[in-house]
């Protein structure tokens, strides 16, 4: 393994670590539907505008200049990925199910990263890896109809806000992996946040809270929007750049075990055979799957 690589899965962990929290502190913030905290709406576009203003402001210090003219497609993507996508889906999501829960529903989330990591840069995964991701859907997939306590083939409307988050997530993260060969990890989270802002800004304005809130949710948005939203991404798509996007994503297969054992001791959710057994399952998936053969299209 190159110096560059080893670098950047150690960055891409530090990242995920920091990222496993993020359902945990979500479902703090957005509370239960028995206890309604902060709407989804807000602690999505909320924290993006808290952590565009830190992006301003590390901008304006470090004197970046402006992106080139054939970086703002890009940053676009990037930013409806992960700056709108995926916040404001995962958090409509987490008032009505469990953090525990959500960690298994978006375990597919390394293998999607690397299916669209291996299309941006014109890679072809072999059928090894597409019948990994398949099983991995399909778990993931069984998982929530079991889940469901309905007895048919039916989904929860939460899960299929997370599956469209996780593909949100995919795509932000392999766009913004992609931008951080010609740009740094820290440019490319802040631009994206800044050209987010006419969107965030007004969207947050009108779903501020109007009455007093719980403490633990204040902390909980405080977390999402400064370590999830921002510091988070200095370290992911630092590591995905060194290291490659389909070779750093595989450290994201501890994302969902990380995120189960915070959402134990922080918000008291149990976890059950059922949902360690198919956690496992997934995470034995997508670790096969990153092991299939990638090749570079002629």
């Amino acid at each position: 393994m190159k110096p560059d690589e080893g670098q950047g899965l150690w960055l891409g962990f530090a990242g995920v670590a920091i990222f496993a929290l993020t359902l945990p502190m979500t479902r703090l913030a957005v509370g239960t539907p028995e206890a309604p905290q902060l709407s989804g709406v807000f602690v999505a576009t909320g924290r993006a505008v808290l952590a565009a203003a830190l992006s301003v402001a590390f901008l304006l210090a470090t004197r970046v200049p402006l992106p080139r003219r054939g970086d703002w497609l890009p940053l676009a993507v990037t930013s409806t990925g992960v700056v709108l996508g995926f916040p404001l889906l995962s958090s409509e999501a987490m008032r009505h199910v469990q953090a525990v829960h959500a960690s298994v529903m978006i375990g597919v989330l390394p293998l999607a990263t690397a299916a669209m990591g291996a299309w941006l840069h014109r890679q072809r995964p072999s059928a090894g890896f597409w019948t990994c991701a398949a099983i991995g859907s399909a778990l993931v997939l069984g998982f929530a109809i079991v889940r469901s306590g309905h007895g048919g083939l039916s989904l929860q409307p939460a899960d299929l806000l997370l599956l469209a988050a996780t593909a949100c997530a995919a795509v932000g993260y392999a766009w913004g992996a992609r931008l951080s060969q010609r740009m740094s990890a820290e440019q490319v989270i802040c631009w994206a946040l800044v050209i987010a802002l006419p969107v965030t800004v007004p969207a947050a304005w009108l779903t501020r809270p109007q009455t007093p809130l719980q403490a633990t949710a204040w902390w909980g948005f405080a977390y999402v929007a400064v370590f999830s939203m921002w510091i988070g991404f200095f370290a992911w798509y630092r590591g995905l750049a060194l290291g490659g996007t389909v070779r750093v994503s595989q450290v994201q297969l501890a994302q969902p075990f990380m995120s189960m054992l915070f959402a134990v001791p922080l918000l008291g959710e149990s976890l059950d055979g059922l949902t360690l057994g198919f956690a496992v399952a997934v995470i034995i998936t997508v670790f096969v799957g990153k092991r299939m053969p990638v090749r570079a299209v002629e």
